[in-house]
C-alpha cells in the first residue's frame, strides 16, 4: 500500500502533463482545449525511493461555468478527504483567476499538506510574475514547468517528506479484490460464489459505492473477497459519490494480494480495463483476468477463445504470463475455477526460491547467453538471489550493472518464468554491483 497525492486545480493549467511526468507514461490526453476527456486519471509514481499513488482531479466542463464550479468543488473536497497530500496547480500565464480563488478557499480550511505549484514557469521573467500567487493565502509556492520538468524535483522533494510511512499490510487471510469497470458483474460474481444475494445488483452502472469485504471459506479455500466500486473514465465520473468510490477502489487494489480483473465480454478489453490491469501490475499484485458474460457472445467458433486471448495478451505486453478465464456469472460457468486460479496466483506470489537452487538454475542460462557488450565493456554476472520482499524481486550481482539493458532484463524474466511458476505475478529484476 502507498500514500495518495491528489492533483487539483481548474482545467488547462497543465495537470495532465504533470500527471504523465509523475507516472512516466503518456496516459492522460493532453490538449489545449479545456475539459478534454482523459481515460486515465490515477497511477503509480515514486520519488527518492518512496512510492505513492497519484490522483488527477477535475479537468472537465459540464454545462455552464456555474455548474462546472460546483462540480470541481465537489471533486476537490473529496480529494482532500481521501488524499494524504494535495498539489494545487495554477497557471502563471493566466495569473490568479476566480476559480483559483474558490479552490484556494477550500484548501485553506483543510488540515493536510497543500503544495501550491505554479506551472508554465520556464523563464526568469515568469518567475517574477509568480509572486502574484501569494494572494491565494497558501504561503510559499513552487514554480515549475510540467512540459520540460524543470522545478518538479523540488516540489516532489517537499511532497514525499510529508507522506506517511506506509508498510505492506499483512493480514491473517489473503485479500482478493474484484475490480473492473462498472456493470461488469463484480457484485454478481461474489453473490454467485457465496451463494446468497449479499450485494445489491442492478443494471445501473455504479450501484456499488464502496469497497466491501466478505470472508470466503469453501472447498478448502479461506480468504477475504473485496467487492469494489466500478472504476470509470473521468468524463463519466459526474457524481461526487462515484468519484469517492473510484478513490476507494484504488485503495482496495493497493490493500489486496490478488486482483480479479473482471471485464464484460461484449465490450472487450478496452482502454479502461487495461488501465485497471496496469494499476494492479504497478502495485505488484497477483492478477487474474476474468472475461464475464461469455454466454452473451454470439457467433462463437472453435478459435474464438484463442483469438480473444491473443487480443488481450497483445494489449498487456510484455507482461503476458497472466491467467485468462472465460466465465459466466449468470450460469456459474467456471466461477469456481476462477477462485482456484486466484489461489494458485496467490501461492505463486509467495513463492520463495532457495539461493543455491536459484543460482544453479540461472547461472548456466546466463553463461550460455551473457549480456551483450556495451561500449566495449563485458558484463559478468556471478551471483543471484531472491530478495526478502512480499512479492517476487530478484537481484543479479555483476561487475557493471549500469551496462545491462532492459531487453536483457526481459530475457532473464522470461527464463525465470520458464523455470519457475510465477503465472499472474509481476516480477522485478535488479542489477547490483557485486
Amino acid at each position: 500500500m502507498s500514500a495518495i497525492v491528489a492533483i487539483v486545480g481548474r482545467p488547462n493549467v497543465g495537470k495532465s502533463t504533470f500527471f504523465n511526468r509523475l507516472i512516466q507514461r503518456r496516459e492522460a490526453i493532453v490538449d489545449e482545449t479545456s475539459g478534454v476527456t482523459r481515460d486515465r486519471h490515477y497511477g503509480k509514481s515514486d520519488w527518492n525511493g518512496k512510492e505513492f499513488s497519484v490522483i488527477d482531479t477535475g479537468g472537465y466542463v459540464v454545462g455552464s461555468d456555474d455548474v462546472f464550479e460546483k462540480e470541481i468543488d465537489k471533486q476537490v473536497e473529496l480529494a482532500i478527504e481521501e488524499a494524504d497530500a494535495i498539489v494545487f496547480m495554477v497557471d502563471v500565464e493566466s495569473g490568479v483567476t476566480g476559480m483559483d480563488e474558490d479552490v484556494a478557499k477550500l484548501l485553506r480550511r483543510v488540515n493536510k499538506p497543500v503544495f501550491l505549484a505554479i506551472n508554465k514557469v520556464d523563464n526568469a521573467m515568469r518567475e517574477e510574475y509568480a509572486v502574484e500567487f501569494y494572494n491565494l493565502g497558501l504561503g510559499d509556492f513552487f514554480t515549475l514547468s510540467s512540459i520540460n520538468g524543470s522545478g518538479t524535483g523540488d516540489l516532489l522533494d517537499a511532497v514525499v517528506k510529508v507522506l506517511p510511512e506506509v508498510e505492506e499490510v499483512v493480514s491473517e487471510l489473503p485479500r482478493f479484490a474484484v475490480v473492473g469497470r462498472p456493470n461488469a458483474g463484480k457484485s454478481s460474481f461474489i453473490n454467485a460464489l457465496i451463494g446468497e444475494e449479499r450485494y445489491i445488483v442492478t443494471d445501473i452502472a455504479g450501484t456499488t459505492r464502496d469497497s466491501i469485504d466478505t470472508k470466503y471459506n469453501r472447498f478448502g479455500f479461506e480468504f477475504n473477497l473485496v467487492d469494489t466500486a466500478g472504476i470509470r473514465r473521468k468524463a463519466k465520473v459526474k457524481e461526487d459519490l462515484e468519484f469517492y468510490s473510484v478513490m476507494r477502489s484504488v485503495r482496495a487494489i493497493e490493500h489486496s494480494d490478488v486482483c480479479l480483473v473482471i471485464l464484460d465480454a461484449t465490450r472487450g478489453f478496452d482502454g479502461q480495463v487495461e488501465n485497471i490491469f496496469w494499476l494492479a501490475q504497478r502495485n505488484n499484485k497477483g492478477i487474474v483476468i476474468l472475461v464475464n458474460k461469455w454466454d452473451l457472445v454470439e457467433d462463437k467458433e472453435t478459435n474464438t477463445i484463442k483469438h480473444y486471448t491473443d487480443k488481450i495478451k497483445r494489449a498487456i505486453e510484455p507482461f503476458t504470463d497472466v491467467p485468462i478465464l472465460f466465465i459466466s456469472v449468470l450460469t456459474k460457468q467456471r466461477i469456481f475455477k476462477a477462485i482456484e486460479t486466484a489461489v494458485e496466483v496467490y501461492n505463486n506470489r509467495n513463492t520463495k526460491i532457495a539461493t543455491r537452487k536459484f543460482n544453479d538454475t540461472m547461472l548456466p542460462i546466463i553463461e550460455n547467453y551473457p549480456p551483450p557488450a556495451y561500449k566495449g565493456k563485458f558484463v559478468k554476472i556471478k551471483f543471484c538471489m531472491q530478495l526478502p520482499t512480499p512479492y517476487p524481486q530478484f537481484a543479479f550481482f555483476c561487475n557493471l550493472p549500469q551496462y545491462v539493458r532492459e531487453p536483457y532484463k526481459r530475457y532473464l524474466e522470461n527464463k525465470l518464468r520458464e523455470k519457475f511458476n510465477f503465472s499472474g505475478v509481476p516480477i522485478s529484476i535488479f542489477m547490483r554491483k557485486k
